[in-house]
């Protein structure tokens, strides 16, 4: 049997980056970095590296709603790091809800 050899990965066309469309979808809506992702089309991980940026780049016009723990109701206010924290530091809990991004 021959095989066909493979296809390059071809990424697709964009009209605009994708710090301009995380910011374009931010400006309507409140999404998690999960949402974004996938409405996006890149990885969770770079979702968050972009959203760095984006803060930076907005001088604070990036609005973060903290986490927030669902056993026991802590809120995340302090947390400078965009990423969504492993667990609780009042009950220890994993049930905790991803912190959601928009721009005011």
């Amino acid at each position: 049997m021959k095989s066909r050899p493979k296809q390059p990965f071809v990424p697709p066309d964009r009209g605009d980056t994708v710090r301009q469309e995380i910011i374009a979808l931010l400006s309507s809506e409140t999404l998690t970095a999960k949402e974004i992702s996938g409405q996006v089309g890149i990885a969770e991980k770079e979702v968050l590296e972009h959203l760095e940026h984006i803060k930076i780049a907005l001088h604070g016009g990036l609005v973060v709603t903290p986490a927030l723990c669902l056993s026991c109701g802590f809120s995340f206010r302090k947390r400078e790091r965009l990423k969504s924290p492993g667990r609780c530091p009042v009950c220890r809990s994993e049930r905790i809800v991803d912190p959601s991004f928009s721009v005011s």
